[in-house]
């Protein structure tokens, strides 16, 4: 770089992708500065709201993330929203380089008839509202007795982990006990599980499978299943092979009985129409020639993720995923699911931040990315945004907080409203009832 001015980098978004990519700035352009704004009071997105409350040990990564907000160079800016707080322009007329790691957050519809009827709900809402997120209702929508879960992915296996759980196998979890209770006090007693993919080529985590098989809860069965031909075990993949011995172990007739629902598990088959007459009465499923009706009363989506219905979303969603390159133009890049799409797990994220810092720091040096003198980053922000921002040290106050008003079953008890949440942070007195 031949101007040696810190270059000034706003970072939209603080949850994974974002977090990883600030990580991989500061190696490749250690001297830089780095705003990571959020339009939430807390930091780290899906590792908070999005991963299934029972998953502690997945959500550690926040410790990850805490080591980088203690560094002088970053800069933890919650509570602005980029659109409503702080237009994209005017960040970008403060910052040498903005980079969008918002990720999508919408439930993908089934696009199939009677998607629309009552009882139809979005698995991320699910996992949502179970994490006390604050766009969320607090208690659950009534599922009923019958509940077909669309999906076979890792998300959908959460939902059906949720499912089949009963009240004692969440200690040392922070799953919102509001939103707990108003499942438990009428749970499933049945549960299907449609994955339009066959067992093998299916993409839940063959940990989780097992995860499964080893709760005292819930009795599995394949019901009519698309099966590999027989010796054509030896031809999968190592994590296929996984999937299909993890669900041999779950619907295996020696396992012992258990309470909970019966869960059916249908592999091969592919929604076709949601039956009911104002409401989810059942789901018309077809594999081939063949039709089965399940009888519902509730339908979770679990298929992925469209961009929300705000401009930055509309801007990525324009764009399409492209996962050679985050650079959208001059100043402008993107990382995680906003440049390659709803797919992948977290650590994924951590090789798309190394591509996408290496094209930032390749931009400063061959002089492509200009370093403007009167740019000053977080600080040239409007006065009314500054005022409005949550800090880190803030954060941790809210955090300290969670914790200690936490029963001894909860990791923690998380707020779900968020101006609650911001007068936590700023240190005002609080009383919870």
């Amino acid at each position: 770089m031949t101007d040696t001015r810190t270059p000034k980098i706003a970072i939209v978004g603080s949850g994974p992708s974002g977090c990883y990519l600030a990580q991989a700035l500061l190696r490749s352009i250690p001297e830089c500065e780095i705003a990571m704004l959020d339009r939430l009071v807390s930091p780290y997105g899906l590792v908070r709201y999005g991963i299934a409350a029972d998953h502690q040990h997945t959500k550690a990564i926040s410790r990850q993330f805490d080591r980088l907000f203690a560094h002088p160079g970053v800069r933890f800016v919650g509570n602005v929203e980029v659109g409503r707080d702080v237009s994209l322009d005017e960040l970008r007329a403060c910052f040498d380089a903005v980079v969008l790691a918002t990720g999508l957050t919408r439930d993908r519809g089934l696009g199939i008839p009677g998607s629309d009827l009552d009882g139809v709900h979005g698995a991320g809402a699910i996992i949502r509202a179970l994490n006390a997120h604050p766009d969320s209702p607090e208690r659950l929508p009534e599922l009923g007795s019958d509940v077909v879960v669309v999906g076979a992915g890792n998300v959908a296996l959460d939902v059906l982990r949720f499912l089949v759980k009963g009240p004692d196998d969440y200690d040392g979890s922070d799953v919102s006990d509001t939103a707990l209770d108003s499942y438990l006090a009428a749970p499933a007693h049945r549960v299907t599980l449609v994955s339009r993919s066959a067992l093998p080529a299916s993409k839940g985590d063959p940990q989780m499978l097992r995860e499964l098989a080893q709760l005292p809860r819930a009795t599995y069965r394949c019901v009519d299943s698309a099966e590999p031909e027989p010796g054509v075990d030896c031809e999968l993949d190592r994590t296929a092979a996984a999937r299909v011995d993890a669900v041999a172990a779950l619907t295996a007739a020696d396992r012992p009985s258990a309470p909970g629902p019966d869960v059916s598990l249908r592999f091969g088959w592919t929604p076709v129409r949601i039956l009911g007459s104002g409401a989810v009465e059942g789901v018309e499923l077809a594999r081939g020639d063949a039709v089965a009706v399940v009888p519902a009363t509730a339908v979770v989506s679990a298929i992925g993720f469209d961009p929300a219905a705000d401009a930055l979303s509309s801007l990525i969603a324009a764009l399409g995923p492209d996962s050679a390159s985050g650079r959208i133009e001059t100043g402008l890049y993107r990382t995680g699911w906003a440049q390659r799409g709803p797919r992948g797990a977290i650590p994924e994220n951590r090789g798309y931040a190394r591509l996408v810092s290496d094209e930032i720091a390749s931009d400063l040096a061959d002089g492509s990315l200009p370093v403007v003198a009167d740019r000053s980053g977080f600080t040239g922000l409007p006065p009314e945004v500054l005022a409005r921002a949550i800090d880190f040290e803030q954060w941790l106050v809210l955090e300290a907080h969670e914790r200690k008003i936490a029963t001894p079953a909860r990791a923690r008890r998380k707020h779900p409203d968020h101006s609650r949440m911001a007068i936590i942070a700023r240190g005002a007195a609080h009383t919870d009832r």
